[in-house]
């Protein structure tokens, strides 16, 4: 099996920051392993409430990078799931080419996970980035409202050639400067990133080769509810170029949130929370 992990002490460095995050995790939680679409998928569940709420997180980020926005719904009262994606670093399975690079298989595997984590009572799936793309592509009939936050799947993402010096540095000679220099692109100017996370871009940099653009979405022929997101400052999909797409390929206009960048999920969790 060809992995994305650079070798197996990579692998079990990176399940180990996981775990030992999720232990130390306040927040009374659950864990499980299930199969869906073939794949060994990884899912954290917490809190209580009618509304079953899954997130599902963009490139090289999973539950364990997550918890300030888990955090977050848990308080607003949902019960949450959150499923590590298949193919990125985690504690799902870490098979490269896994999808065979198409949405679809992501969509369907998102499917499987529903059915198996949300049996009953309304759904809504929150996806950041590659996640709203996967989340767009699930035909899922139990979905009962999407909200997508900078969503990927709906056009080419903007790679400036400042962000494409920073982020080759960054996966070329992964250190904690580096990661920081990326990870504040990603933010609104003037925001720091936590500790945690640039420990953790640094470790995917150095020890795994996830995936990087979802590709165009795959968009289900019925219509759900779909409430649209993104950062004022979001550097991957700006505003400007990212309502158009909004408009036309999902007939919704496009909240943009002040003060925030590409990792909305970092910056405003509870602003987020709100919004399911």
């Amino acid at each position: 099996m060809d992995s994305i992990y650079r070798s197996t002490a990579g692998r079990e460095h990176i399940r180990r920051w996981c775990t030992d995050r999720l232990d130390a995790w306040p927040v009374p939680h659950e864990r499980a392993t299930l199969t869906a679409g073939g794949a060994q998928t990884h899912l954290v569940s917490a809190g209580s409430g009618p509304t079953t709420v899954i997130f599902v997180p963009g490139t090289n980020f999973n539950a364990a990078a997550s918890l300030p926005l888990a955090t977050a719904l848990v308080a607003a009262g949902h019960r949450l799931v959150l499923p590590d994606v298949p193919g990125q670093p985690g504690l799902s399975s870490g098979e490269r080419g896994i999808s065979g690079g198409r949405l679809s298989w992501y969509g369907t595997w998102l499917s499987e996970v529903l059915d198996a984590a949300a049996a009953t009572g309304p759904v809504v799936v929150v996806g950041h980035s590659f996640g709203a793309a996967i989340a767009l592509s699930s035909p899922s009939p139990r979905i009962d409202r999407l909200v997508l936050v900078s969503p990927g799947g709906l056009g080419r993402l903007r790679l400036t050639p400042g962000l494409l010096v920073v982020s080759a540095a960054w996966f070329v000679r992964p250190t904690q400067a580096r990661s920081t220099r990326l990870l504040r692109a990603m933010l609104a100017p003037g925001h720091q990133p936590r500790e945690e996370l640039v420990e953790w871009m640094t470790l995917v940099a150095r020890h795994s080769r996830s995936s990087g653009a979802p590709g165009v979405a795959d968009l289900p022929a019925y219509a759900v509810p779909r409430l649209v997101a993104t950062g004022a400052h979001d550097i991957f999909l700006p505003p400007r170029r990212l309502a158009p797409a909004v408009r036309t390929l999902l007939g919704t206009d496009l909240r943009v949130i002040p003060d925030a960048g590409h990792l909305v999920t970092e910056e405003h969790p509870g602003r987020l929370a709100d919004l399911v």
